[in-house]
């Protein structure tokens, strides 16, 4: 699951992506408003995770645009001011939460997951397709009620998959879900990883579609 981070303060941006890069999350960092939009723009994230005081301004208009312009993106407002007009306009120009510093980071990746969640209209952490249950608060993956062991990309790769199970991902984003940016993925390191994945599960599941990209098959159609 890929997240945008735009926070200014390096030493926290650093902490926060470390945790949640342990948690299963690619997260890339815009330090100003501009390369936060930029990136929006022009990538496919999950979420975003917004300070509102920024070198160039406050994010608070940035949401307003965004929203103005149609970006559905789940925005997480995470800042140190606690002041209520402040947090009602952020959440009226269309913030989806609003987190407070300082913080505890298993709060924030909670928060992340239900907003997540209700972007992919799940109930629940547990998306279930057929005999393949993918639990993304505990970071597991059973098929036929056994535990898979999956490597840190296995698990990107099916946790993709799974949140749009029955739709095409493509490749490009699959690899930016697994690799992002920085990633230092060779040209058929995706496709050695979905082999691997098929071999331990159920080689049907996963449905590659030519020109296309990949599809995880769902069972309750």
């Amino acid at each position: 699951m890929r997240l945008l981070l735009l926070e200014d303060d390096k030493t926290l941006a650093e902490g926060i992506i470390k945790g949640l890069n342990r948690m299963g999350y690619v997260v890339e960092l815009a330090m100003n408003l501009s390369q936060a939009e930029s990136a929006l723009k022009t990538d496919q994230f999950e979420l975003a995770i917004f300070d509102l005081g920024l070198p160039d301004g406050n994010a608070v208009s940035l949401i307003k645009k965004l929203r103005k312009a149609g970006q559905q993106v789940p925005i997480v407002v995470l800042t140190a001011w606690d002041d209520i007009d402040t947090k009602v306009l952020a959440l009226n120009e269309g913030a989806n939460d609003y987190v407070v510093k300082p913080f505890e980071l298993r709060e924030l990746e909670a928060r992340i997951r239900v907003q997540v969640r209700k972007a992919n209209q799940q109930l629940n952490d547990v998306i279930i397709c057929g005999e393949l249950s993918v639990d993304i608060a505990s970071q597991q993956c059973r098929f036929r009620n056994k535990v898979i062991n999956l490597t840190r990309l296995e698990w990107l790769l099916v946790k993709q998959l799974a949140l749009h199970m029955g739709r095409i991902v493509s490749k490009e984003q699959l690899e930016s879900a697994c690799y992002g940016w920085n990633g230092d993925n060779e040209s058929n390191s995706l496709e050695v990883h979905i082999h691997h994945l098929r071999k331990k599960l159920d080689p049907s599941l996963i449905t590659t579609i030519r020109g296309l990209g990949y599809r995880l098959k769902d069972e309750s159609l």
